[in-house]
């Protein structure tokens, strides 16, 4: 057998010469390709690597193959717990399936999202899921490079609102607040505040209105000073329930925010007030994410099946002959301490 220059990391050759087998035999069994591999060759090939320490190179194998064998999740706050529980079900998926989940975060920015796409683009992910609301209108720019990707071999699955032409993985935003908003006047309130996210965020708008929606439905219209729109995120809450608090709350008796995070940040800014969530002032958010049942009091909340979410995208991206599917997921209202019943 050839020995190696010592100190050297053993090449593709070095693996060939010792397992006795060409150098292109050798990379296709390295590569998982059985194609003119026989099973004789292949546990040769496979003992020689192992002896000599061999690590492919995984950029090699990309330009064999024409991808990798990870997925690149791409999601606005990895910190938020919605997203986390989304790549929860995305990993438990994507390794089911043998393959490995890298995560990218956007800070809900769609020149960011965008960027991230065109990197991914040179490295060959097997798959790319995109997580998080929709960041503005136009989503022309990131199609064209989603459908270059594709053409290489790609795959694509949004977790989202529907409206990119890819498979996707969808609650209905507007019916779940809109539903919330019936149960809350059903008990007993009927002056509300809204906590919302920049306006560019679809998630939030249809939320908000879905919301309001609801509210109008009892013939209740929430005073256009009682709406503010803050940051997407727990601070974000916060900076909107103390701005509200400073223009006085009048007989306001329920703060909704559009996802938990204002609502706990909203809590924080009551209690920095001197006032107690849920006795004071009732509080309700959307996505009953875990902490929601940590906090005290338990928020009040609209269910998602956010780890769901996760599986069914990686499901979507390998296996749906149906580029366009739309995949809807259900919500449920879930009344807590932090909304007892008015008499």
């Amino acid at each position: 057998m050839t020995e190696r220059r010592t100190g050297s990391s053993p090449t593709l050759r070095d693996v060939a010469t010792a397992a006795g087998v060409s150098a292109a035999t050798a990379s296709r069994a390295l590569n998982g390709s059985t194609r003119n591999v026989s099973e004789e060759k292949l546990a040769l090939v496979l003992d020689a690597a192992a002896k000599l320490g061999y690590v492919p190179n995984l950029s090699a194998q990309a330009n064999a193959r024409g991808s990798t064998n990870t997925v690149a999740l791409i999601v606005h706050d990895i910190a938020d717990p919605y997203f986390s529980s989304i790549a929860a079900g995305a990993i438990e998926a994507a390794e089911a399936e043998g393959l490995i989940v890298s995560m990218a975060v956007t800070g809900r920015s769609a020149d960011r999202e965008l960027e991230i796409v065109s990197t991914l683009r040179g490295h060959r992910p097997h798959a790319i899921i995109l997580a998080g609301s929709r960041v503005g209108d136009d989503q022309d720019a990131l199609v064209a490079e989603l459908r270059e990707y594709e053409a290489a071999g790609g795959r694509v699955a949004v977790v989202s609102q529907p409206g990119l032409p890819y498979g996707t993985v969808s609650v209905d935003n507007h019916a779940g607040a809109s539903e919330l908003a019936a149960a809350l006047v059903a008990h007993g309130y009927r002056r509300f505040a809204v906590l919302r996210g920049p306006d560019a965020l679809r998630t939030s708008r249809d939320r908000s209105a879905g919301f309001l929606a609801g509210l109008a439905v009892a013939k209740i219209k929430v005073d256009g000073r009682f709406v503010i729109e803050a940051d997407f995120t727990e601070d974000g809450g916060h900076a909107a329930a103390t701005e509200l608090l400073g223009r006085g709350l009048d007989d306001v008796d329920l703060i909704f925010a559009a996802n938990d995070v204002m609502a706990i940040g909203a809590m924080r800014a009551l209690r920095d007030a001197g006032l107690v969530p849920g006795r004071d002032l009732a509080v309700a958010g959307f996505d009953d994410i875990s902490a929601a049942t940590d906090v005290d009091p338990a928020l009040t909340s609209v269910g998602v099946p956010t780890r769901a979410m996760g599986l069914r995208a990686i499901d979507l991206a390998l296996n749906s002959e149906d580029k366009g599917e739309i995949v809807w997921l259900p919500t449920a209202v879930v009344l807590r301490e932090s909304t007892p019943r008015r008499s």
